[in-house]
C-alpha cells in the first residue's frame, strides 16, 4: 500500500472517530445518523420514525410548517455508555415572522415511540429532555426571550407545565437565536461524570459556546436517544440533518464502572419557578371579549348621558312652569 493510500485510510479512520470540531472521542455508529439516511426501502438502520416525520436525501423533517403536527425520530438501540456527548445538526425555519412554534425536544428516555403533549413525546417520562422552545406567545410573564433552550430531568413523577414553560421543573436554560438563520445550527449535549453541559454553535464559527452547565445529574444507562417536535396553532419546519453520539475518552475512574442501569433519573438542583401571570394576548377570543366589554361600557355611558340630559330638560321645564 502506497503513502497516499495509507494517508487516505488514516484520514477516513480519523473522520469516523472524531466530530467536526472540539472532540477527540469515539463516534458510536449505532447511536448516530448521518447522510445517506435510508437503508433498504423506507427503513433507517437503528432508527424508527413516527407521526408527520418524512425522510429526504438532505434532511429528516419532524414537522412541516403546518398546524397541529407531531413527529419523532428514535434510536432503536439502548445506550449503555456511561459518559457521552450528543451532537445534533438541525434547522428550524418557517414563514412566521412574529408568531411561530412550538419547538422540539431531544430525549434520553427510558421509553420510546410514545407520542404526547411534551413537544410530541409523552408526559411523566423517565430520563432527560433538552427542550428547544420557539413558541413566543406563551402564558405567563417571561424573564427571557424565545427561542429558549432548557433541560428537565424526570423520574416519571413530574408534569411538564406548558403554561409556565416548564420552569418549575427546569434545571437551567439560556436564550438561543437559532430560528430562520441561513447557516448551519448545532447543539451539543455532554454528560460527563454526572455533569450535564449544553453548548451551541448558532453563529457558524465551528466552535461551541456554553449554554448552561448543571452538576449532580444522575442518569441511568440503557435509555434511548430520540428527537420529537410539535406544532399547534403556530408552526415551523423542524429538520434534523445529523446526529452523532460520542463515547468520551476519559481517564479511568472506578465510579465509571458502577452499575447505573437500575437507578432513577434525578437532579440535585432546579431553578425557582416563576409566578404564573395571564398574558394579555391569550388569543383572538380574548380580543373579542375585550371589544364586547368596551362596547357594552360605551352603550351604558351613552345611556347615562341621554338619561342625564332628559332629566335636566325635565327639571328645566318644571322650573319654568313654577314661574307661570
Amino acid at each position: 500500500m502506497g503513502p497516499i493510500s495509507w494517508f487516505l485510510l488514516l484520514a477516513g479512520i480519523q473522520g469516523s472517530l472524531a466530530s467536526d470540531w472540539n472532540t477527540k472521542d469515539f463516534m458510536k455508529r449505532e447511536h448516530s445518523l448521518i447522510r445517506p439516511y435510508q437503508g433498504t426501502g423506507m427503513t433507517i438502520p437503528n432508527w424508527d420514525f413516527m407521526g408527520s416525520t418524512i425522510v429526504t436525501n438532505n434532511y429528516i423533517r419532524l414537522t412541516p410548517d403546518l398546524q397541529s403536527k407531531q413527529g419523532a425520530l428514535w434510536n432503536s438501540v439502548p445506550c449503555y455508555i456511561r459518559n457521552w456527548e450528543l451532537q445534533i445538526q438541525f434547522k428550524v425555519h418557517g414563514k412566521g415572522k412574529d408568531l411561530f412554534g412550538d419547538g422540539f425536544a431531544i430525549w434520553y428516555a427510558k421509553e420510546r415511540m410514545n407520542s404526547g403533549q411534551v413537544f410530541g413525546n409523552q408526559d411523566y417520562f423517565k430520563g432527560l429532555a433538552v427542550i428547544l422552545d420557539t413558541y413566543s406567545n406563551h402564558n405567563g410573564q417571561h424573564n427571557h426571550q424565545h427561542p429558549y433552550i432548557s433541560a428537565m430531568v424526570n423520574n416519571g413523577s413530574l408534569h411538564y407545565d406548558h403554561d409556565r414553560d416548564g420552569t418549575h421543573t427546569q434545571l437551567a436554560g439560556c436564550e438561543a437565536k437559532f430560528r430562520n438563520v441561513e447557516h448551519d445550527t448545532h447543539i451539543a449535549i455532554r454528560y460527563e461524570r454526572d455533569m450535564l453541559t449544553v453548548s451551541t454553535d448558532f453563529v457558524n464559527k465551528a466552535s461551541w459556546k456554553e449554554c448552561f452547565k448543571v452538576l449532580d445529574v444522575k442518569l441511568p444507562t440503557g435509555y434511548y436517544i430520540g428527537i420529537s417536535a410539535t406544532t399547534g396553532d403556530l408552526s415551523d419546519n423542524h429538520d434534523i440533518l445529523s446526529i452523532r453520539l460520542f463515547e468520551l475518552d476519559l481517564p479511568d475512574d472506578p465510579k465509571d464502572h458502577e452499575d447505573r442501569s437500575q437507578i432513577l433519573p434525578s437532579a440535585a438542583h432546579f431553578e425557582a419557578p416563576r409566578e404564573h401571570v395571564q398574558d394579555s394576548k391569550q388569543s383572538s377570543m380574548s380580543g373579542i371579549k375585550l371589544f364586547l366589554l368596551m362596547l357594552v361600557g360605551a352603550l351604558i355611558l351613552i345611556a347615562c348621558v341621554v338619561i342625564a340630559i332628559m332629566f335636566y330638560q325635565k327639571h328645566k321645564e318644571n322650573s319654568r312652569k313654577r314661574f307661570y
